[in-house]
């Protein structure tokens, strides 16, 4: 059985101590269950996997920065985080622009799923992982857009900061390029290094 090491500890210990925070006055709680309901699933699962299916800490770290994000944009609304704020009066932009970055770091979540399909599909060419990994954020980005959609449209006005579109018609086709585009750099950037990852774990992918 794999044993527990630190640097998990200590990225569980930090999403634990981010969770708390944003669970304190939040701007909305139905609006803050909405934004933090998938990061809780997803811990959820990480910690039932863990001793079965450990994941290289690159991908720990990646998830850790994702749930973060969005327990921060739980915490104030993806509209209202203050240092975007700042950034918006600063640069007289027209919108708060947490949410796109969120969605172009959300691309991040390409090598997570790189490492899985490498080590458990029967997927060995990195090629075909790469192009799997970003065919399947892709199918997350659009899930998560018609997602936001349909509980706006049942949920009604209490559920505008989740749809968080800041008056732009375009804005799920933006999240879903800037998916895209952060996958794609995360590949180009950091797949030979994740591979070295995964080659101390035991997997050396073709």
């Amino acid at each position: 059985m794999p044993r527990f090491k630190i640097i998990d500890f200590i990225l569980l210990a930090i999403i634990a101590a981010v969770f708390i925070w944003s669970a304190i006055q939040p701007q909305d709680y139905f609006t803050w269950v909405l934004e933090v309901s998938p990061a809780v699933v997803l811990l959820i699962i990480l910690v039932i996997t863990y001793h079965r299916f450990q994941l290289t800490a690159l991908s720990y770290i990646i998830l850790t920065v994702l749930m973060v994000l969005m327990f921060i944009g739980g915490h104030y609304t993806y509209d209202d985080v203050p240092l975007f704020e700042g950034i918006q009066k600063a640069g007289h932009f027209k919108r708060n622009e947490y949410d796109r970055f969120g969605h172009f770091l959300k691309g991040l979540a390409i090598l997570p799923i790189r490492e899985v399909i490498l080590r458990s599909s029967g997927v060995k060419s990195k090629g075909w992982a790469d192009a799997f990994s970003l065919g399947f954020i892709m199918t997350i980005a659009a899930l998560y857009e018609i997602a936001e959609w349909l509980t706006a449209k049942i949920a009604g006005t209490p559920a505008k900061d989740f749809l968080g579109t800041q008056g732009d018609i375009w804005d799920s086709q933006w999240d879903m390029s800037l998916a895209f585009l952060g996958a794609l750099l995360c590949l180009l950037l950091f797949s030979r290094y994740h591979n070295k990852m995964m080659a101390v774990s035991g997997l050396k992918p073709e």
